[in-house]
């Protein structure tokens, strides 16, 4: 079976990327012969827009079966949807340690895509400072 993951290098030691349409490396593991089937650059990594599907598919031509990445949007999880691969939510830490936590069954299978990014600053940011989150400077000089 392959194996996609987001990585921020490209070999097993590596740590494991929390960004999978943005990560620089993508790994491509064979569980079968237990090693890198492919490794490579993420062209989508700086694109202005479309990032996720174009990272889901390059993994999909890339023949994975099963995605482990730490959240993804939308639009890369219908990509991978369509072609019915399971994606798996990943742990911090190194490549081998995803995969060995795969095999394991110990990663949960994500039911959903996952919005990241979409608060619009719109909290009522209650500042720590003197100035209770006023705008107000303590500092009068």
């Amino acid at each position: 079976m392959k194996i996609g993951l987001s990585s921020n290098g490209n070999s097993l030691s590596d740590p494991f990327a929390p960004n999978f349409g943005r990560c620089s490396y993508f790994i491509v593991y064979d569980s079968s012969t237990k090693n890198i089937a492919t490794a490579y650059s993420n062209t989508a990594q700086n694109a202005a827009g479309g990032a996720g599907i174009q990272a889901a598919q390059s993994m999909l031509n890339n023949g994975v079966e099963t995605v482990i990445a730490p959240q993804m949007g939308p639009n890369a999880w219908k990509v991978f949807q369509s072609a019915n691969i399971k994606v798996f939510t990943g742990i911090m830490g190194s490549i081998q340690e995803n995969i060995d936590a795969y095999l394991a069954g110990k990663l949960n299978e994500m039911s959903s895509a996952q919005e990241v990014g979409t608060g619009r600053g719109r909290g009522m940011g209650r500042g720590l400072g003197r100035g209770g989150g006023r705008g107000r400077n303590s500092f009068r000089g």
